[in-house]
């Protein structure tokens, strides 16, 4: 697939346009941070700052419509309410803050054609994954929130959270990612303590071209309130397969339905352990969630170092699939899909077992997958057996 055809659909990797509009506003107390980190507006403490987070599913309910129409399975939405939250809370954490978020839900659906058992189980989903963490030691408080029928401008659903943490200033991680760093990359894929079945490592980005790319115009023609009307048919629907086709992973059986809508995975209960070490929380100089971006998210945080990826995790295989479906070129790959692993910790070389070993305890494969040198320019190199490729802002 050529970037041509991404663009087609009316998406972007790398948000160039929403980033262009917004280069002006102010960027918080410490404009390095993942997340904008504002002063203690709720407690009027300087010793405390406060972070808010707002960020949906993206495209992902989409998909997840067609397979609750196809399988009559509700509990799809479930997943889709862990991306909307993870890519909030996951966001939030990379700042240091996990602990006692307040959350509020805003869903927009077309009533005429999303029912209210829809709509309760996007609302049991989120008790059930606040449940779930709370098993882990990481409190979220659901303040409520908006739902709304807007079928003039909702196609089908949207699931959106807005999130709110306050968090002592001392406890802060504000990236500042330097040459002799060396990178800990945690694995999207595998089947985590925490987690009820294999995740395929999907998240909530490239979720456009996974779905478009991967499954057939069956879906075009019984779904039309599935996709923009705007773009062309040509890149609508246009991989070969079916929902309900399987790939053999480790000698299971599961349906690409099932591995492309996998629950964007949550970092919290291995952070919460991390970070919770004192000499593991000193020797961190950054954490990125490869969101937006992908494996070049890290380039909106750097200045004056190159970012080296030469061990990469091996690509699992959605992507692979992904991949052969689109023909996409491996450059444009790794940035939009995360290919093996989401979140990366700059950190002492000294402490980067330890921060492996406490992941691998939660079942979640992690390893170094890289280093910082210093470099006149910010640039992210990754190596890889398809290629090498060099990202620059």
């Amino acid at each position: 697939m050529s970037v041509d055809r991404y663009q087609l659909r009316g998406v972007s990797a790398d948000k160039q346009d929403v980033h262009e509009a917004i280069k002006d506003m102010d960027k918080g107390l410490f404009p390095n941070a993942f997340c904008k980190v504002l002063p203690d507006i709720v407690g009027n403490d300087s010793n405390y700052v406060n972070i808010m987070h707002a960020d949906t599913a993206g495209t992902k309910t989409s998909l997840a419509y067609i397979y609750w129409k196809e399988t009559g399975d509700l509990s799809v939405w479930e997943g889709v309410v862990q991306d909307a939250l993870v890519m909030n809370i996951d966001d939030m954490a990379c700042v240091g803050c996990l602990q006692d978020i307040i959350i509020s839900s805003t869903v927009g659906r077309n009533g005429s054609i999303i029912p209210k058992q829809v709509v309760s189980a996007v609302i049991q989903g989120a008790q059930k994954f606040i449940a779930s963490m709370d098993s882990h030691g990481i409190k979220m408080h659901h303040s409520g929130g908006e739902t709304a029928d807007v079928g003039d401008i909702v196609r089908t659903i949207d699931i959106g959270f807005t999130t709110f943490g306050r968090i002592q200033k001392e406890n802060l991680i504000i990236n500042d990612i330097k040459p002799g760093n060396v990178i800990v990359g945690f694995a999207s894929h595998g089947k985590a303590t925490y987690e009820n079945e294999y995740n395929g490592g999907m998240g909530s980005n490239g979720l456009t071209s996974a779905r478009h790319d991967v499954f057939g115009r069956i879906y075009a023609e019984k779904y039309p309130e599935s996709f923009n009307p705007n773009i062309p048919m040509e890149v609508v629907y246009s991989g070969s397969r079916k929902l309900t086709d399987t790939i053999d992973i480790n000698g299971e059986l599961i349906s690409i339905g099932k591995l492309v809508l996998s629950p964007t995975r949550t970092y919290l209960p291995i952070l919460n352990k991390l970070l919770s070490e004192k000499a593991i929380k000193n020797s961190i100089s950054g954490m990125i969630h490869c969101s937006g971006g992908a494996q070049t998210k890290v380039l909106k945080f750097i200045d004056g170092v190159h970012v080296i990826k030469d061990n990469m995790f091996d690509i699992p295989p959605l992507f692979s699939l992904i991949q052969s479906e689109s023909n996409t070129e491996w450059r444009e790959m790794y940035k939009v899909f995360n290919m093996g692993h989401r979140l990366e910790i700059y950190c002492d070389e000294s402490q980067a077992q330890a921060i492996i070993d406490i992941s691998k305890s939660f079942n979640v494969d992690a390893q170094i997958i890289g280093r910082v040198e210093a470099a006149t320019q910010a640039s992210v190199t990754v190596k890889s057996a398809y290629g090498e490729y060099n990202y620059a802002e």
